[in-house]
């Protein structure tokens, strides 16, 4: 079976992993701080701090930011929940704006005609690693003293343009802080977790204390318990400054992190292939919309996480169940890559979001299909998604 996403785990993936195993020390340690510097040097940003997985560094994006009860925090519709949840974890009112038709992503225009005096924030989501328009974004943001958190999650080694210069998802200053996911079916895996980069030293530093409890060591950080018959400071002496997490990532996932990231470049140049076969492939099935970039120049720029396609299945005269079914009975597993967040049951019934807030988006969803893509698919692999997909849609054809 070829599912829409997949791990790429290799010897060395797991001899690295294993070597931390036989080591003294597996939970957040030294091999989790060279990964936080490897990964903060790959993207080109100033801090990266590594978390158990992205909903949690969303979410401390939002505490270090200061958002909170009367807040609004803008993002996608076409996203996972957590790009939207994060908000709704400190109090502050998730809301959404509807995406550009083209690149499927929080649309500028759209924002800025949409704007709430209220909005602190705008998370702007990255969809299939395909980038938003991070300028005009942050130009509506900035302009209304509103923060940008950049979700990466899909867009993990991708990179945009920025005064004419090639720069990496994580360091173009569009966004205050960025986060990544490393799921297994993203660009690069730790099994689970995430990654919040910045070049703000404080957001960096009540980042890292807030995932552990809130606790510090650090002897120039200690305000001390003010009890004198208490306040002995030995080896063993902590101090709980705010109330934290527990959001930690162990050391053997951050090795497998760093084995990953030393291909990930490798592992995006394949994705790129598969894409581009693809896209040659479907260009004239006359139901399938190929995904396409609104900055064309960035094709060879981009860490595509998702090939999602869009399907007349109206005009095909079949539901995408039907289709679903028909591909998975040949070995070709598909996904739907997202119910728009704003109509799911929660959201509706807590903040009264329904049907025609995002028009776009919900088109968007009636004809989506993510077809498998990941670096270790075969030309044959790639060939049998082809020759299905074709075969479903020109079968129907001819019977319609």
């Amino acid at each position: 079976m070829l599912f829409y996403g997949r791990q790429d785990i290799t010897e060395e993936d797991i001899r690295q992993v294993a070597e931390v195993l036989r080591s003294d020390l597996i939970t957040t340690g030294p091999v989790t701080e060279e990964f936080e510097s490897a990964f903060a040097a790959y993207v080109g940003a100033k801090h990266a701090v590594a978390l158990c997985n992205a909903t949690s560094a969303l979410h401390l994006a939002m505490l270090v930011a200061g958002i909170g009860k009367g807040d609004r925090v803008v993002t996608s519709p076409n996203t996972f929940l957590a790009s939207a949840n994060c908000a709704a974890y400190v109090g502050a009112t998730p809301d959404f704006v509807d995406i550009d038709p083209i690149s499927h992503n929080l649309c500028p225009q759209a924002l800025a005609r949409e704007w709430k005096p209220d909005t602190g924030a705008v998370v702007a989501v990255h969809y299939a690693g395909g980038p938003a328009d991070m300028e005009k974004i942050a130009e509506v943001a900035r302009g209304n003293n509103a923060l940008v958190i950049e979700d990466a999650c899909h867009a993990v080694g991708g990179s945009i343009y920025k005064d004419g210069a090639l720069r990496k998802i994580g360091s173009h200053g569009y966004a205050d802080m960025t986060v990544f996911s490393f799921h297994p079916v993203k660009t690069m895996t730790c099994g689970e977790g995430g990654m919040l980069v910045t070049d703000n030293d404080d957001y960096a530093a009540k980042a890292k204390q807030l995932r552990t409890h809130g606790m510090t060591r650090n002897p120039e950080d200690m305000v001390g318990l003010n009890l004198s018959d208490l306040d002995e400071r030995g080896p063993w002496y902590y101090e709980m400054q705010s109330l934290g997490y527990n959001m930690r990532i162990t050391d053997f996932q951050c090795a497998l992190g760093l084995s990953q990231l030393s291909r990930l470049d490798q592992s995006i140049r394949r994705r790129r292939e598969i894409v581009a076969t693809y896209n040659q492939a479907f260009s004239a099935a006359p139901f399938i919309k190929t995904p396409v970039l609104k900055d064309i120049s960035l094709q060879d720029h981009t860490s595509w996480h998702l090939y999602t396609v869009q399907i007349d299945f109206e005009t095909l005269g079949l539901t995408r169940t039907h289709v679903m079914e028909r591909l998975h009975s040949n070995g070709v597993a598909t996904q739907v890559l997202y119910i728009p967040v704003h109509l799911q049951p929660w959201y509706r019934q807590t903040y009264g979001y329904g049907q025609n807030k995002c028009p776009v988006a919900e088109q968007n969803y009636r004809q989506t299909l993510s077809l498998p893509l990941y670096p270790a698919m075969s030309e044959g692999d790639v060939q049998l998604v082809i020759d299905n997909v074709l075969a479903v849609t020109s079968v129907y054809d001819q019977v319609a």
